[in-house]
């Protein structure tokens, strides 16, 4: 569990995240949601350590991850698995290698080991057969896959995605989100992803943190999107055809 109290974060004169509170629970896929330049991200990277909050705190299972000492911090990132908008694999490494990455710089295993481990994860993403091509010959969604596989090699307790269906096609993005629903009740993990896709939203949803300039202005669940009456939530979720309609049908009973 992670828990957010009270995350302020300025930059110069300019206040990005206002008195952010939230709690983010194992086992269940936590969405951060919000407009380009809401704030979504500068959140995320609050949580990870890329950026230190101006005040408040960021707890990992009790542990106040923002008044750790930097070795404490690079102990608990190990325990953190990260998918990053782009793929960022190696073009210069195997799919195999890739995954193997993390097993190479942190783990305690031999070789062997870590090739089996790594091709568990493979095999649990679906990729197995590609273990041996380079990332330059597999398509996007596949790119995405090795990513999430390394990732999962270490045994995060904690999984970040930021925008991890970016840059894909509809089927591949579902194909995407079932895998990282999949994943999250197998290793029980907290996992907490930034997303613009409002498919995600209402597969996957069973946390959503709505962000509107800076401040946590919702929080629910996908089943509570449908009958939420805040406006700029609604404006975010409806904006396409497809989902005005299933609100309309949610109010009515009935399509217009």
């Amino acid at each position: 569990m992670i828990e957010v109290n009270h995350l302020y974060k300025t930059f110069e004169d300019k206040e990005v995240l206002h008195d952010i509170s939230a709690c983010f629970e194992n086992g269940q896929t936590n969405l951060i949601i919000g407009q380009s330049g809401s704030g979504k991200t500068v959140l995320m990277k609050n949580l990870v350590g890329l950026l230190d909050p101006t005040s408040g705190k960021v707890l990992y299972d009790g542990r106040d991850f923002t008044a750790m000492s930097k070795n404490e911090k690079v102990r608990l990132r190990r325990e953190m698995g990260m998918i990053f908008q782009g793929a960022a694999l190696f073009d210069s490494l195997s799919v195999l290698e890739n995954v193997m990455f993390p097993l190479d710089m942190f783990s305690s295993m031999n070789y062997r080991e870590r090739v089996r481990r790594a091709q568990e994860c493979l095999d649990r993403v679906g990729l197995i057969d590609a273990q041996e091509k380079f990332p330059g010959e597999l398509s996007g969604g596949m790119q995405k896959r090795v990513a999430i596989a390394r990732a999962i090699v270490l045994n995060p307790q904690y999984l970040f995605c930021d925008e991890p269906n970016s840059g894909l096609d509809p089927k591949t993005s579902l194909v995407i989100d079932e895998l990282l629903s999949g994943i999250t009740k197998e290793y029980n993990t907290t996992t907490i992803i930034n997303t613009h896709d409002m498919n995600s939203v209402m597969g996957i949803g069973e946390h959503i943190i709505f962000i509107y300039q800076g401040k946590k202005e919702w929080e629910g669940n996908k089943d509570m999107v449908i009958s939420s009456n805040n406006e700029r939530l609604n404006d975010l979720v409806f904006a396409s055809d497809l989902f005005k309609k299933v609100k309309q049908v949610e109010e009515t009973g009935h399509e217009g």
